[in-house]
């Protein structure tokens, strides 16, 4: 059998699985590009695993609809004191196995989730002290002040300590785990949702947890997520009825979807901004034909990469028109001065001549890491950049993987295994500091949760000093101004190149309505679903 027919074997079986499965009302058939390999809360940073998982588990805030801070596990909190918040805990809220949820939990959860092999340490500082005052009081002693603490919370979801004791789940499970734990196949949330089964990579089923603390706005008793990371699969799967939403609809599809009767493409904004990095830290990279230095440690190499990467045919040929360009690694919606900035003038000739001075006249050659299950159009775009930089004498060795094989490699514990790379980040707290912190903070602190996403190592002191006064300047003119100087420095240093933000493209039946969250995290618990 071909390759091709075998992936087309696969996509069949997909399909048939979900058709074998009886119609209901009140079942959502789900279908995404990507794969739901670990339910290990902390095993994976990645919106649609924080979306799939936040229908079982909560934290203690939630983000609404419009993605504002809400109290989820914690009615209430405050600050006594600059540097200790108080998170005053829901009382009666039981876990899905009907333990109780209590202040040893968060404690748990808050060691639980910076310990190694947790994707998620800096969610909560290092060197914080999470101290019980009772049984539904929790206080979190900083070293520091840090008026956004808890903003990252929404996707840092609360686990049962005694659950996790009785089935030896007290470490998380890293994501380049070579063998599940029982964490990472089973699940024990307080949320709307609980597991009935889990084939890692193939297929999950939720069921309706009735004894769910919150009044239900969903009318769902059951989702069946399957994987089909063929395109034209997953949009005939959807059109035929087969399942109820898809994510992300193909650009190229968009149009068909929306002329058809029973079918509807959601579309909105993304506060995504996909990119892409170069390791700026090795002596020499592990994945080129230049030995005993590193092409990316020159300023020159990287702004002769920027200025030949063209995002407008990114944008009219790759994307359809369905992106944003962008000048920042953050989203404009989420940084008022982002209108200051604009992008270095495409120039391959200037690129040439770049490259030429800094010793690489007839350019080099490189591999790319790319995930081809992940972002809209993710392989395409990498395949666009192959060709871009070929113009000036670099060759690219395209690795393109679906996402767990993606991340397992770049995320690999020991040190980040890429040379060059595509990622996207949406700031899990919608704000520029998020960015400032894990994207473009140094690493080289072990003790410091910072730089946990920065793949590529770039570091520069001057954006970290900006990062640190921009987490406490509590006056939002000093602050957006803070926070414009650290990403002049970034780009003066062509630190990253980012492309755009796609947009969110969405496949659904009519007869469904939800929601769509900017973070592009599905969220079935205010779904509904017509007869």
């Amino acid at each position: 059998m071909s390759v091709r027919q075998s992936l087309l074997a696969a996509a069949t079986a997909s399909i048939l699985a979900l058709a074998m499965v009886p119609a209901s009302a009140q079942t959502v058939r789900y279908a995404n590009q990507g794969e739901l390999k670990s339910l290990d809360p902390y095993t994976l940073n990645e919106s649609t695993t924080h979306g799939h998982l936040g229908n079982v588990y909560e934290g203690l805030i939630a983000r609404d609809k419009d993605l504002k801070i809400i109290p989820a596990l914690a009615e209430r909190w405050e600050m006594p004191e600059p540097t200790r918040w108080r998170f005053h805990l829901r009382r009666g809220v039981k876990f899905q196995n009907g333990d109780p949820f209590t202040a040893d939990d968060v404690v748990f959860s808050a060691d639980r989730v910076r310990a190694k092999g947790s994707n998620l340490q800096s969610y909560i500082p290092a060197d914080a002290k999470v101290v019980k005052v009772d049984d539904h009081t929790v206080d979190f002693v900083l070293s520091s002040p840090n008026p956004i603490l808890h903003a990252l919370w929404g996707t840092w979801y609360i686990m049962d300590k005694k659950w996790a004791e009785a089935n030896n789940a007290l470490e998380p499970t890293p994501v380049a785990a070579t063998s599940p734990s029982y964490a990472s196949l089973h699940t024990n949330g307080t949320g709307a949702f609980t597991v009935e089964s889990h084939q890692p990579g193939v297929k999950t089923v939720f069921k309706v947890n009735p004894n769910w603390w919150r009044k239900p706005e969903h009318n769902i008793k059951e989702i069946i997520f399957t994987s089909i990371g063929s395109d034209a699969t997953r949009v005939a799967a959807l059109l035929s009825g087969e399942v109820d939403i898809i994510e992300p609809v193909p650009v190229q599809d968009i149009s068909r979807v929306d002329s058809t009767p029973n079918a509807q493409v959601l579309k909105g904004p993304e506060i995504r901004t996909i990119f892409l990095g170069m390791d700026q830290v090795r002596d020499e990279l592990l994945y080129s034909n230049v030995k005993g230095k590193n092409p990316f440690k020159d300023i020159r190499v990287r702004e002769a990469f920027f200025k030949t990467i063209d995002v407008e045919l990114i944008k009219t040929r790759v994307m359809r028109g369905l992106s944003t360009p962008s000048a920042l690694m953050v989203a404009p919606q989420l940084f008022p001065l982002s209108k200051d900035f604009t992008r270095s003038k495409l120039d391959p000739d200037g690129a040439k001549k770049l490259l030429a001075e800094a010793g690489y006249p007839d350019g080099f050659e490189v591999t790319m890491d790319c995930p081809n299950d992940r972002y809209v159009n993710d392989a395409a775009i990498c395949q666009a950049v192959v060709g871009m930089l070929a113009r000036i004498g670099v060759k690219v060795n395209l690795l393109a993987q679906p996402k767990a094989q993606y991340f397992a490699k770049v995320l690999k514990p020991g040190g980040y295994q890429t040379s060059f790379f595509l990622l996207g980040w949406t700031p899990g707290t919608s704000d520029s500091h998020d960015v400032l912190n894990q994207i473009l903070g140094c690493r080289d602190d072990p003790k410091i949760n910072r730089g946990e996403a920065n793949l590529g190592g770039y570091c520069n002191k001057k954006v970290d000093e900006l990062a640190a006064k921009v987490l406490v300047e509590p006056d939002t003119a000093k602050r957006d101004l803070m926070i414009k100087e650290a990403f002049e420095v970034v780009q003066k240093d062509y630190g990253y190149i980012p492309l755009h933000q796609q947009a969110l493209a969405w496949g659904a039946s009519k007869k469904l309505s939800l929601p769509q969250r900017a973070d592009n995290q599905v969220i079935f618990y205010w779904a509904t679903k017509q007869e």
